[in-house]
């Protein structure tokens, strides 16, 4: 416990001074991931203390994920998922002000961003694992191509990322080769489409825009009456 002459600056300042410029322990995994994949491993980053993220080529997918787990003690599966980075030709929304151009036109799609480890295509399958033992977790990314774009099942090594890989394949359109009962999860079987992709229209948003860039609602049981009202009583009081 600090002293009480200690100030809360000087709290902050030694806390700071104490985070690691290196981080050995995530160093060290992504060296041992570097010697197992070798030119596979396209891009790395490190921020100390905090996380380490990766970028794999597709076609070691499955073995960075039996590399994780064998020998880097990546035991436990965490998520797995996708991005499609490519921008919405809806901007953030099919009817927000904020996104069209001085004419009312919608304004043009923005060029690709990545995050962090970069990328080189459209659609990038993202997965999490984890050491509970040495409290260590790693990301990890690939980029896919292809129409549909794909990849091989990570249920091999990771029985847990069965119904992840479903999520993606129906909502991002990814197949994944080897994965074992590949079939909808949420949509109807003859659902046509992929909602996540960032070209598919949300239709129901052209019926009801996001919340934000509209009036807000009443509350139930409440008129416009009864909102004058409150708001004639608020001036008296001021």
């Amino acid at each position: 416990m600090s002293s009480p002459d200690t100030t809360t600056d000087e709290v902050h300042e030694t806390d700071d001074a104490a985070e690691p410029a290196v981080d050995d322990t995530r160093d060290a995994l992504v060296a041992s991931l570097a010697d197992a994949l070798g030119d596979a491993l396209v891009s790395s980053e490190v921020q100390p203390g905090v996380d380490v993220w990766v970028r794999v080529d597709a076609g070691a997918w499955v073995e960075t994920a039996q590399t994780l787990q064998g020998h880097c003690g990546m035991v436990y599966f965490n998520f797995l998922s996708a991005i499609d980075w490519q921008p919405s030709p809806f901007g953030r929304d099919m009817d927000a002000v904020i996104d069209r151009e001085d004419d009312g036109e919608p304004a043009a799609p923005a060029d690709l961003e990545w995050g962090i480890t970069g990328g080189e295509q459209r659609f990038q399958l993202l997965a999490r694992v984890h050491d509970p033992i040495g409290h260590l977790g790693v990301h990890v990314k690939c980029d896919l191509e292809g129409d549909p774009p794909e990849a091989d099942t990570w249920t091999v090594v990771y029985p847990g990322a069965d119904w992840h890989e479903r999520e993606a394949w129906e909502m991002f359109g990814i197949n994944f080769r080897g994965h074992p009962n590949l079939v909808h999860l949420y949509l109807p079987s003859e659902f046509e489409g992929h909602p996540l992709r960032k070209d598919y229209p949300l239709l129901a948003r052209r019926v009801k825009p996001w919340p934000g860039i509209v009036d807000v609602e009443l509350m139930p049981g409440q008129d416009d009456a009864d909102d004058e009202a409150d708001d004639g009583e608020d001036a008296d009081d001021s």
